[in-house]
């Protein structure tokens, strides 16, 4: 069934007609979308829907004009876009070094923290697991790169917990502002108390 609809989309793509200068991006969508609808349905933990099939307008003289893709198309386009991103970013976030960068562009965009923030966060972070979200405190089960205990309060940011450390991040960060309003009182705490 999947190979009709796809003989359907070239089909109706065959009818379409497009000026030159937007051929080119017609394409470049097409090759993303098959690429993205050949993936698995999850991609570096993040779950979410695939395109698996494109629906265009019942028309015989279908016309993309104009050096601007259709609505439809740029959404399509947005959504693809998004969610390489967010693979990119967890793909990213697997290595400390990676995370940090993460950690920083997050508290940067949502927190509106500083560069002094971010050097207390850092700290806190480097003692608690080395920025490893694989790190679990054998003794206490704290788990991730904030040490989360119980390691499942991450669930209110993601289910993917466990393999996610954008997840892990958004919930240390976001337990952050509620608890000590910033990094650098939770560090505060941590120095006074070897935990926070």
């Amino acid at each position: 069934m999947a190979i009709r609809h796809l003989h359907d989309f070239f089909i109706a793509l065959s009818r379409l007609q497009l000026s030159p200068k937007a051929r080119p991006t017609l394409w470049t969508i097409v090759g993303s979308m098959i690429f993205l609808s050949s993936a698995q349905t999850t991609a570096y933990g993040l779950d979410f829907p695939m395109t698996t099939r494109l629906a265009l307008p019942e028309s015989k003289n279908l016309k993309a004009g104009g050096n601007l893709p259709s609505a439809a198309i740029v959404s399509e386009m947005s959504e693809m876009a998004l969610v390489a991103y967010l693979s990119e970013q967890v793909e990213t976030a697997r290595v400390p070094r990676g995370a940090r960068r993460v950690a920083k562009a997050i508290m940067s965009t949502q927190y509106s923290w500083g560069d002094r923030q971010y050097s207390c966060l850092d700290n806190l972070w480097t003692k608690e697991s080395n920025w490893n979200y694989k790190a679990r405190n054998p003794r206490s089960g704290a788990h991730g790169i904030p040490q989360a205990l119980p390691a499942n309060k991450m669930e209110v940011v993601g289910t993917d917990w466990r393999t996610n450390p954008v997840t892990q991040l958004r919930w240390g960060l976001r337990y952050i502002e509620v608890r000590y309003d910033t990094p650098c009182q939770a560090w505060s705490k941590f120095k006074r108390s070897n935990w926070y």
